[in-house]
């Protein structure tokens, strides 16, 4: 029997990177998934991936009718949620004196504000006792040039699962963020310009961290399960670092 059999899960971001992998481990473990991503043929692709019956809704998180036609989905078909992974995200390198408008409300739009009615567009579903897991990353604890942007949403990620944890203590919802570390991940490599950029970018990235190589993105889909699933029932608005030692040292 898997950690999460019969379960209801929802994954935003499932068609690429920790996203996918943690869809794709939830479905492993016998949860019942939906998952989201904002373009049909890659979710499309992702579903076929996940399998076990996963429903995809195609959507972005920082439109809130789009978050509104999730849901009803998942109460459809599925009536309930007991276990949300907030994972979608964008973001990327740009240094202070060139950052915009643009930069920021696309950043914060998805990252802060796609989060957060996320979350509370679920809870009219939410089982008591349930599993919310936000994606932050070691970014928000750490000053990462030509980051700041991003770092700063990660920050406010980290914070609310401190503060939801309280706000839902009456129907034990337990609420934890999970910070990654450098991922080998398709968003990885996209912020890079070209193949030589890449290599050096991820030769930077691995001379920070003490394990000595990139994390991959089972091994943040594996923790995720832990958070999802009873053995971490004691565990509320913590921050679970899964870096290689990046944040610790």
């Amino acid at each position: 029997m898997g950690k999460l059999n019969g379960s209801v899960a929802v994954v935003t971001g499932g068609t690429a990177g920790i996203g996918l992998a943690t869809a794709k481990r939830f479905a492993e473990e016998g949860a019942t998934v939906f998952l989201t991503g904002r373009r049909q043929a890659e979710l499309d692709a992702a579903v076929k991936l996940v399998g076990h019956g996963a429903t995809g809704v195609q959507g972005d998180v920082a439109k809130l009718e789009d978050l509104d036609k999730l849901y009803a989905v998942v109460k459809e078909k599925a009536g309930r949620v007991d276990v949300l992974f907030a994972a979608a995200a964008s973001g990327g390198f740009v240094a202070l004196e060139t950052i915009t408008e643009e930069d920021y409300d696309s950043t914060f739009g998805t990252n802060v504000k796609g989060l957060i009615f996320t979350v509370q567009k679920a809870l009219p579903l939410f089982t008591d006792g349930g599993s919310i897991i936000l994606s932050s990353s070691v970014v928000g604890s750490k000053g990462i040039p030509s980051w700041s942007v991003y770092s700063a949403t990660k920050a406010a990620v980290r914070s609310f699962a401190r503060t939801w944890t309280t706000d839902l203590k009456e129907r034990k919802i337990r609420v934890n963020a999970i910070s990654a570390g450098p991922t080998d991940t398709p968003g990885l490599t996209a912020l890079s310009r070209d193949a030589e950029h890449d290599k050096q970018l991820k030769a930077y990235m691995v001379g920070m961290i003490p394990l000595g190589r990139l994390g991959s993105a089972d091994e943040i889909a594996k923790a995720a399960v832990f958070l999802a699933s009873s053995d971490s029932s004691f565990i509320a608005g913590t921050e679970l670092f899964v870096d290689g030692g990046v944040a610790a040292v």
